[in-house]
């Protein structure tokens, strides 16, 4: 009889099943099979008329959790004990955190299996990783099981009990969550400083000096021995400078006399300082700085982020993506500075193998950091990955490999230079010894050119010299708010205060923006007025929940169950019951949250009431004859509205003119996506007035009737195409002007406008010409090839040769294969070539054949619905 392996997904089960010996037999649980409910429906009819029934938890007996097997996983359960029915022996191979190690004990306790258990564990899923667990299983761990639990059973009864309370006192279908309304405090607390930062400006002179005509750039930094305002110096609160401050504040017309004083007038180097700094790599990456650097460099989402990075573990190309550790193994460590050594020379290797200490407070989820796996690695263009999980890995790659490279030394140069009674500064950079900085730069895509970046280089100066002034110029800056959070610096954020667990920061976030809390505009985080009036009611009733300080230490508190140094059950006993508990306290607030007053935002210097609504955010006000109300785009954010804009929501529609051939009105309207135009009034013969929106850089104020006539006219009829007779047409779009033919109901050929071009002014003639010319496609800066070796047999597509990071390599299409070991590019030819290409498939293609075994099921989004529900109230 064979041994049966339970894993949780697929993907995870076709990879494993590779390594393990023969007489094994691996199915998949597909995440959770039991939780608490999650709907009335989910409630057993036994139980439905118990007054804890909807929160899920028996909190009149011990908080014993409530839990249901849901619908869409009966027919799993019933796969996966038909499959047990067979088998001679059980392990548990579920992830090793918490939640793998509960998902374990849930499959446990549903199979009531009758055969030996073993629990199964590791960090990566390669042969010498699975060989090496299947020797080490160990039982499940009760401990941290109940750590688990307590958690869930913890962010259910505060997204169940304040959820309710935010339905009946704001708006319906709003959530509360444990670390969910912390984060959106932390959004509303930053848009909170932005409204009310006041601008400051300020002026300098920049020069452009030669030494030897070598040209270099120096700021004003003293005036009469007394420094030059800067930004810094500006309290934010009032535009002014700050109280105490011994600064010079420069206006423009202040600037532009220095400016004219100091013109040929003899400058002096006076000083010159060179300082050496050492730069060490970052350690390995963590779940929270994957996800930071993912966001920053990739512009993925934390949450897309994690979905990728699990999909490269299950396929077995990097280790556990769930950790808090930033240690490595001596394998992992070996195999970095192997690469390291090949790629980069030994010049490059750290003097010794360097090992990282992990610096979370509760770090407890894996004991190794996020790495290519294996005991050697994989470059990027060795896995035959494409996309997102290319570029995934490539920057875990990097960021490994990296760790274990010298560090980089760099010189930093500072010039004085004086003028009369002007002092300037130079600032210079040079890189000595690039060290890691060749293989990974933070937030930069391309070391190279990131070095490039690096280097400011001064020319040879000492004190004494007399360089130059070939330039003189007054500049004007003005303050800036501040930064609005990112996906990255959230996460940064919430990690530095120990609030929640990095695994949970994917889910959170992106329940913030799902529930309506904030908005994702240019990669930052934008709260909304929905999001202020919810933590305003918090802050007021409940301000523990949104207390920073008290989060953590609650976070705190749940790791020391699961180490055992702290009871759950009387944990949960104080926070939820007795006189002030979560439970006592909302009964008490819910009579006294006027929900008026809960539905209304708050904002200085706005003459108007902002609530919140049925269908979202309006302003009120009584303009001597009644209420007026106006909804409030999206657009408008709570930092930014100000009375003006408000003015003119309340107004209405403003009328541009007659269409001159029509004679209809043309207004101007504000709507749900911002400013648009309507051509004429809803009427039974046209309930659908055309609309259009506004071009980009065109502000309300600034719409003519012609610029309004012409973007209702787009798109434009051109004519048809002669070889398909096909419709062409102009128009704008998200990423402007283009061109575009019909050529059959379901195939359509785009094409930009070129420099020069015009939308509304194109002709049929022209259209035809750019239709004419071959289609553009991949990115617009494309690499030189080295080599080009001919055309593909099989597709006449181009094989080339192309420098990359790690050295050249062939590509053909999607597939990239790097050269063998002995080969060059000068010696490579086409066929040599096709046979390095035919052992890679590209990533679409590389799935293996699913066994007849395999459990499958129609529902494949069932897992990934099931845990976002279930993490819903975090």
């Amino acid at each position: 009889m064979p041994t049966l392996v339970i894993v949780e997904s697929p993907t995870k089960a076709r990879t494993i099943r590779n390594y393990l010996p023969a007489g094994y037999r691996v199915e998949a649980s597909m995440g959770h099979v039991r939780d608490l409910p999650q709907s009335a429906s989910d409630i057993p009819a036994a139980v439905k008329s118990e007054k804890w029934a909807n929160l899920g938890v028996n909190v009149e007996a011990d908080f014993e959790p409530l839990y249901i097997v849901p619908k869409d996983k009966k027919k799993i359960v019933t796969q996966l004990k038909e499959a047990l029915k067979s088998a001679d022996e059980l392990i548990l191979a579920t992830d090793e955190d918490r939640e793998g190690e509960s998902i374990s004990w849930h499959l446990l306790q549903i199979l009531k299996p009758k055969v030996p258990i073993k629990r199964m564990v590791f960090h990566e899923i390669t042969s010498e990783a699975i060989k090496k667990a299947l020797k080490n299983c160990r039982n499940i761990d009760e401990q941290v099981v109940r750590a688990q639990e307590t958690r869930r059973i913890l962010d259910r009864l505060v997204g169940y009990t304040l959820s309710p309370l935010l339905w009946k006192k704001i708006a319906w279908g709003l959530s509360a969550g444990r670390v969910q309304s912390v984060a959106v405090l932390l959004l509303v607390s930053r848009e909170r400083q932005r409204r009310a930062f006041r601008q400051g400006s300020y002026w300098d002179l920049k020069a452009t000096l030669e030494q030897n005509k070598d040209p270099f750039s120096a700021v004003l930094v003293t005036l009469a021995g007394t420094k030059v305002a800067t930004g810094s110096d500006f309290d934010e609160a009032t535009g002014q400078i700050i109280a105490g401050r011994k600064v010079t504040l420069l206006s423009q017309a202040e600037a532009l006399l220095l400016q004219k004083r100091l013109r040929g007038k003899p400058w002096q180097v006076t000083g010159l300082e060179e300082r050496p700094v050492t730069r060490k790599p970052a350690p390995p990456f963590t779940t929270s700085t994957l996800q930071q650097e993912s966001n920053r460099k990739l512009r993925m989402s934390a949450r897309d982020t994690m979905r990728t990075a699990q999909s490269l573990y299950e396929q077995g190309y990097i280790t556990y993506m769930r950790t808090d550790s930033v240690h490595l193994s001596a394998e992992a460590i070996s195999a970095a500075r192997s690469c390291v050594e090949k790629l980069y020379g030994k010049e490059y290797l750290s003097p010794a193998p360097k090992q990282y200490t992990t610096k979370s407070k509760g770090a407890q989820e894996a004991h190794e950091a996020i790495r290519p796996a294996g005991n050697t690695f994989r470059t990027p263009q060795e896995t035959g990955l494409s996309g997102r999980e290319f570029s995934l890995y490539d920057l875990i790659w990097k960021r490994t490999v990296a760790s274990q490279m010298a560090d980089a030394r760099q010189t930093q140069i500072s010039v004085q230079t004086q003028v009369e009674d002007a002092g300037f500064r130079s600032s210079g950079k040079r890189i000595d010894f690039p060290g890691f900085l060749r293989a990974y730069v933070e937030g930069s895509d391309d070391p190279n050119a990131a070095l490039e970046d690096q280097e400011v280089i001064l020319p040879a100066l000492k004190v004494g010299d007399s360089p130059n002034c070939t330039k003189l110029d007054a500049v004007g800056h003005e303050t800036q708010p501040p930064a609005r959070y990112t996906e990255a610096s959230l996460v940064k954020m919430l990690e530095s205060e120990g609030i929640g667990r990095p695994s949970t920061y994917a889910s959170i976030i992106g329940t913030i923006i799902d529930r309506g809390y904030a908005q994702l505009v240019n990669n930052a985080l934008i709260p909304t007025f929905t999001a202020f009036a919810v933590t305003a009611l918090l802050e007021e009733h409940f301000p523990d929940l949104v207390n920073t300080s008290f989060t953590s230490k609650m976070e705190q508190t749940l790791d020391d169950i699961a180490t055992g140094e702290v009871k759950w059950l009387p944990y949960l006993r104080q926070f939820y019951s007795g006189d002030k508990g979560l439970e006592t306290l909302v009964k008490e607030r819910e009579s006294q949250i006027d929900r008026t007053k809960a539905t209304t935002v708050q904002l200085d210097d706005l003459d108007v009431k902002v609530r919140i609504g049925k269908f979202g955010p309006y302003v009120e006000s009584n303009n001597g004859n009644g209420t007026v109300t106006a909804s409030i785009p999206p657009n408008l954010t709570p930092a930014d509205i100000n009375s003006a804009q408000v003015e003119a929501l309340l107004q209405g529609p403003n009328k541009v003119g007659e269409h001159p051939d029509t004679g209809e009105t043309i207004y101007l309207k504000i709507g749900s996506n911002g400013y648009y135009l309507q051509l004429g009034e809803p009427s039974e013969q046209n309930k659908k007035p055309k609309t259009a929106s506004l071009p980009a850089g065109v502000s309300p104020d600034n719409v003519t009737l012609e610029i309004a006539v012409n973007q209702l006219a787009l798109p434009r009829t051109l004519g048809v195409h002669p070889a398909t007779n096909g419709k062409i047409q102009a128009g704008l779009g998200k990423f402007g002007p283009f061109i575009v033919h019909n050529q059959s109901k379901d195939e359509k050929d785009y094409r930009s406008l070129k420099a020069g071009d015009d939308v509304f002014t194109i002709t049929l003639e022209r259209a035809l010409e750019i239709l004419s010319e071959p289609k553009k496609t991949g990115r617009s800066k494309s690499k030189q090839a080295l080599k080009e070796l001919g055309s593909h047999p099989a597709d006449n597509e181009p094989v080339n040769i192309y420098d990359g990071p790690y050295g050249a390599y062939i590509k053909h299409g999607k597939v990239n294969v790097g050269l063998a070991e002995g080969q060059t590019v000068e010696t490579m030819t086409l066929a040599t070539a096709l046979e390095l290409l035919a052992t890679k498939k590209p990533a679409s293609t590389a799935k293996r054949t699913t066994k007849a075994n395999t459990i499958t099921t129609k529902k494949k989004t069932t897992t990934t619905k099931s845990r976002a529900k279930s993490s819903t109230k975090l």
